[in-house]
């Protein structure tokens, strides 16, 4: 039988494991060459709004429908709605959602394991050279690769909410920021690094249109971990003292300023090394801008600082994003894994075990899909385009569903669970909160136009991925 509900030791020690589960590859990388497509400060000005305005609104929901039933999302939406069949096929959607996207996104990290490993022996040369990757993904060594991440993805679960989880992310997540700030520090002192903070902070409003907005809002509620069942999860580790509201800012600000913080370090970076780019070439892919471009924009550094230097700073840079990389996978997966030992009252470790076998065997058919195997390299077509297993399961279950996800609890908490039940959730712990202008704000937003704009990007998305038409922009 499962013990007692587990619990964060600390609100700092929340707001760190929300906040790594929050930063990842999408705010070192993904967050800046967004921004730098995107019209720069005009970009960074829509997201912040999008952020304050929708995001901590949906936030705010999950994390009180988390802490009221002190469940998973499945064992949340179940209870909370009296059993309602449909909510609990709503709840298990918020069970399978985080599992796949840990699916795709362990890949990811492997792949991110696998060129931190070479660039720490040397090898930065190699990865500079546009065809690595390509042979790299293809390679026999990702699975040695595979086999590591999943072992530190292992190590930290097993040792639970405090032991693990949260302990992990009050040693990562510091180092994380550290690493950050020195690389801003490095690559501002650089010649020509101010051409590229203009370039990323001076707005360009011609850029802006439907589809940028409609980015700018994607960006920001994927990467607060929106939709996927994390913020429910870690809800559910909180107790009724702390202050819901209050920790959801400082996890929303804390997101935003390393997202801000990273494009002060990529976009410097590469016009210091290539002042001459031209911002065309900047990839709309940060998979592509983290694997092909940015090695050989650290490689360029060896005229200054020798080759050893040059692979110093990106043995840095690739830790950076690894630790940001595992801190969100790890989130990601004890979604399912606390869902296992709720609803089925497993220990943790059979339940993580039991998780794992799943993992690997989905991961590795991802991994297959790059040409190892042709049946999961081509695996299904649609909108007229050849799609793999892995182009399947990112398409799905991450630019699809979280939306889908996001405008469902805005309609349970209001319309379900009701706003009497939604207000006294968060006005426990944060008297501030209640009846303020804030609360008032939140009701209002979550009610009406916050589902509607959510529901019209999940149909939207699905209109433009799957049949090849966009109603939007």
């Amino acid at each position: 039988m499962a013990g007692s509900r587990e619990q964060f030791g600390s609100k700092l020690g929340f707001i760190l494991a929300a906040a790594g589960s929050a930063v990842g590859i999408g705010n070192l990388v993904g967050f800046p060459v967004g921004a730098a497509k995107n019209g720069g400060g005009a970009f960074l000005l829509m997201y912040a709004i999008f952020v304050a305005f929708i995001c901590l609104p949906v936030m705010l929901a999950e994390m009180s429908v988390g802490r009221n039933s002190q469940k998973d999302p499945l064992g949340a939406l179940t209870s909370l709605s009296g059993g309602n069949r449909g909510w609990r096929i709503a709840g298990w959607l918020s069970i399978v959602t985080p599992f796949m996207i840990a699916v795709f996104y362990s890949v990811i990290t492997v792949w991110i394991f696998g060129y931190l490993f070479e660039s720490v022996t040397g090898n930065l040369d190699l990865l500079a050279q546009p065809e690595t990757f390509g042979s790299f993904i293809t390679g026999s060594s990702i699975f040695a690769y595979m086999a590591g991440v999943l072992a530190i993805v292992y190590f930290i679960l097993q040792g639970g909410v405090k032991q693990g989880i949260e302990k992990a992310a009050k040693i990562l997540m510091p180092a994380l920021f550290i690493m950050l700030v020195g690389l801003v520090i490095f690559v501002l002192t650089r010649d020509n690094a101010m051409a590229g903070v203009e370039f990323y902070l001076v707005p360009d409003f011609e850029k802006i249109d439907a589809a940028v907005v409609n980015g700018a809002l994607s960006q920001a509620f994927f990467s607060l971990s929106l939709g996927m069942g994390i913020m429910i999860t870690y809800g559910s580790y909180i107790d009724k003292k702390a202050d819901i509201p209050g920790s959801a800012k400082l996890v929303a600000l804390t997101d935003t300023a390393v997202a801000f913080t990273a494009g002060l370090m990529i976009l410097p970076a590469i016009f210091s090394f290539n002042p001459n780019i031209n911002t065309e070439e900047l990839s709309e892919s940060s998979i592509s801008m983290i694997f092909s471009f940015l090695p050989q924009i650290f490689l360029e550094l060896q005229t200054s600082i020798g080759y050893f230097g040059a692979s110093l700073v990106a043995s840095i840079f690739f830790l950076l994003v690894f630790f940001a990389a595992i801190t969100s996978l790890v989130s990601i997966f004890e979604v399912p894994v606390a869902a296992l030992m709720s609803e089925k009252n497993m220990d943790r470790k059979p339940a993580l075990l039991t998780c794992g076998v799943l993992l690997i065997a989905l991961s590795v058919m991802c991994a297959l899909s790059f040409g190892f195997v042709q049946f999961f390299t081509s695996f299904i077509s649609y909108a007229g385009s050849e799609k793999s297993f892995f182009d399947l399961v990112y398409d799905v279950f991450y630019d699809t569903i979280l939306p889908l996800n996001g405008f469902l609890i805005c309609i349970f908490v209001i319309y379900r669970w009701k706003k009497t039940n939604f207000n006294a959730e968060l006005d426990s712990g944060a008297p501030a909160f209640k009846k303020s202008l804030f609360e008032r704000y939140v009701n209002f937003s979550v009610g009406t136009f916050i589902p509607v704009i959510l529901l019209v990007i999940f149909i939207n998305t699905v209109a433009q991925k799957y049949f090849g038409m966009a109603l939007i922009g």
